[in-house]
């Protein structure tokens, strides 16, 4: 199976080190020196990391035969594939691969069905589940311990327990200034 691990941004330098965004969770597993990688456009490729290191928070790679400036920008934009084992499995017991969570059946702790993953969008402060409902329509599910409590790959479902307003447009709403707006009416009709 073939997974996008990074997107090669600009040129950095003018030795042909380039800035890399990261598209995977084990970066010194995937981008390490000697991996090999598909691209896409696949007329770049494959590439061969020669180095790595990390400056001012970005990833900075360089290829085996890409030495300038002019060679590293003629790669921005392309993306590094690697062939993963479909079977393989993320070292800690409650991560997983976007391909394990594609597709799975979102169902509420009763068992109503909510619809099926067709997307994983990664965020900076969190991933989300962009789950389409059987009658087409899509809810976006944050991929958080409290809402969704399970994931379970042997049954090809994700459960989940949302707070009210998030799937549905039945939010339970408080609030004290409605109350507040009731006495005062009283009270200026009282003054009168």
């Amino acid at each position: 199976m073939q997974l996008v691990v990074a997107r090669i941004g600009r040129a950095h330098g003018i030795k042909g080190e380039v800035t890399v965004e990261v598209r995977t969770d084990e970066p010194e597993l995937r981008l390490s020196p000697g991996a090999v990688l598909t691209t896409d456009p696949a007329s770049v490729g494959p590439l061969t990391i020669e180095t790595g290191r990390v400056h001012s928070g970005r990833l900075l790679l360089r290829f085996e035969g890409v030495r300038d400036r002019t060679g590293a920008e003629a790669l921005r934009n392309t993306l590094l594939i690697a062939d993963v084992d479909p079977a393989e499995l993320p070292e800690e017991p409650d991560e997983y691969y976007d391909h394990q969570l594609m597709d799975l059946d979102v169902v509420l702790t009763d068992g109503t069905e909510v619809g099926r993953i067709t997307e994983i969008t990664h965020l900076p402060s969190q991933d989300l589940f962009i789950v389409e409902r059987p009658d087409g329509t899509e809810v976006m599910i944050p991929f958080v311990e409290q809402i969704v409590t399970e994931i379970d790959l042997e049954t090809q479902r994700a459960v989940i327990d949302p707070p009210p307003g998030l799937i549905d447009d039945r939010a339970e709403i408080a609030s004290a200034r409605d109350d507040e707006s009731g006495d005062d009416t009283e009270n200026a009709e009282d003054a009168n």
